[in-house]
C-alpha cells in the first residue's frame, strides 16, 4: 500500500481541527448597515476556506489518481486501459488526471523533503501552491518559510519573492540596479520580466543593454529595455527561419544595429517575424495545392458521365487545382472585392 506524508485538513480561520461546515453565512449584499471594508473581509475569509479546501481536495484527488494509474502499471498486459477507463468512468479527461498527479507528486515532495510541515499547506491557496510547485528550489525554500512563518500564501507572495530572488542573484543585472532594488528604489516586479527577456540573447546582446541599464538604473530605462530585449529576441529568432535572409551577402548583425541606431527595431522585428510566416505559409500553400491535384485526378478517374454532379464539384474547384490559384475575396458585388491570383510555376520554370 502507498503511503503518502499527510497534512492537517484545519480549513477555519481559528485553528480549529473540526470538520469545516462549508455552509458559510455569507454577508447580505443588500444590507447597507455592513461596511464595504467588512462585507470584503467577510467574503474574503469565505473565498479563502473554499481555496485551501480545493488545493486539498485536488492534491488527494491526485494521489487517488496516481494509486489507480500505478495500480495499472503493475498489472502488466492491458497497462493503462484500466487507467483511461476509470477516468472515463469519472467524467476526467487524461490532461486533467495528470494536472492533479502532478500536484500531488510536488506537494509530496515538498512535505518529504521538509520544506513544509504538514500543517504549513493550509497557508496556500490553490494557485499559489502550484506556481511554488513549479518554481526553483531557492523560490521554494523563501516561500515554505514565509508559510511555517504563518502568512497567508497567495500568487501575489510567491511572483513578489521570485521577482525578489531574481533581482538579487541574476548576473544580467547591473550592480547599481541591485542596490536600488534592495533599497526599494525601484520595485522588483520590473526586473525578473528583463530577466527573462534578456535570457533568450547571445552574450554580446546580454552586456549592451546590461550596459544601457546601468548607465540608467531608472524604471523608465527598464521597461525601455526590456522591450528591446523583448524585440532583438524576436527579431533574432526569426531570422533564423527566413530562408530567404540565410544568404552570406546579409549581414543581419549589422542590420539589428541601423535598427536600433534609427529607432524601428520594433517594426523591422515585425517585418521578419511577419516574414517567416510568410515563407511558412506558401510552404504550406504548396503541399495543400499538389494534395488537391492529386485528389482531383484520383476523382476523375473515377468518376464518369453516370456522376455529372461529381464532374460539377470538379469543375467548381479547377480554379483551385490548376497552375493559377484563383481566390474571391470579398463579396463579388462589393466594391472592396477583389480577385486575388497565384501562379505556382513548374519546377523547371524556377
Amino acid at each position: 500500500m502507498t503511503s503518502s506524508p499527510q497534512f492537517t485538513a484545519d480549513l477555519t480561520a481559528n485553528g480549529s481541527t473540526q470538520a469545516v461546515d462549508l455552509n458559510f453565512q455569507l454577508p447580505d449584499p443588500e444590507d447597507e448597515r455592513i461596511s464595504e471594508m467588512e462585507f470584503q473581509q467577510q467574503v474574503e475569509a469565505a473565498w479563502q476556506v473554499c481555496d485551501r479546501f480545493d488545493l486539498q481536495t485536488d492534491i488527494w484527488r491526485g494521489r487517488i489518481l496516481r494509486a489507480v494509474r500505478d495500480r495499472e502499471k503493475k498489472g502488466g498486459e492491458g497497462q493503462g486501459m484500466g487507467f483511461l477507463n476509470w477516468l472515463k468512468e469519472q467524467e476526467i479527461s487524461k490532461s486533467q488526471a495528470y494536472s492533479l498527479i502532478e500536484l500531488a507528486d510536488s506537494a509530496d515532495t515538498l512535505l518529504e523533503n521538509g520544506l513544509l510541515e504538514s500543517q504549513d499547506v493550509n497557508q496556500f491557496s490553490k494557485r499559489a501552491f502550484v506556481e511554488t510547485a513549479q518554481a526553483s528550489p531557492e523560490v521554494q525554500q523563501l516561500v515554505t518559510e514565509a508559510a511555517r512563518r504563518g502568512d497567508a500564501i497567495t500568487r501575489r507572495e510567491v511572483r513578489q519573492l521570485s521577482d525578489e530572488w531574481t533581482a538579487m542573484t541574476s548576473d544580467l543585472l547591473p550592480d547599481e540596479v541591485k542596490e536600488k532594488a534592495a533599497d526599494n528604489t525601484i520595485p522588483t516586479r520590473y526586473l525578473a520580466p528583463l530577466v527573462r527577456e534578456m535570457e533568450k540573447l547571445p552574450e554580446a546582446h546580454q552586456e549592451t543593454l546590461r550596459t544601457e541599464v546601468a548607465h540608467n538604473p531608472d524604471v523608465d530605462t527598464l521597461k525601455q529595455v526590456t522591450a528591446e530585449a523583448k524585440y532583438l529576441a524576436k527579431y533574432l529568432e526569426a531570422a533564423n527561419q527566413v530562408q530567404v535572409l540565410n544568404h552570406d551577402a546579409i549581414d543581419l548583425e549589422s542590420a539589428l544595429e541601423e535598427a536600433l541606431r534609427v529607432g524601428c527595431l520594433n517594426a523591422a522585428a515585425d517585418l521578419v517575424n511577419q516574414a517567416a510566416q510568410l515563407e511558412q505559409t506558401v510552404a504550406k500553400l504548396y503541399t495543400a495545392w499538389q494534395r488537391v491535384n492529386k485528389l482531383s485526378e484520383r476523382v476523375y478517374v473515377d468518376s464518369g458521365a453516370s456522376t455529372p454532379n461529381l464532374r460539377s464539384l470538379l469543375a467548381h474547384l479547377e480554379p483551385l487545382s490548376t497552375e493559377t490559384l484563383e481566390v474571391q475575396l470579398g463579396d463579388p458585388g462589393s466594391p472592396l472585392s477583389r480577385t486575388i491570383r497565384l501562379k505556382i510555376l513548374p519546377e523547371e520554370g524556377l
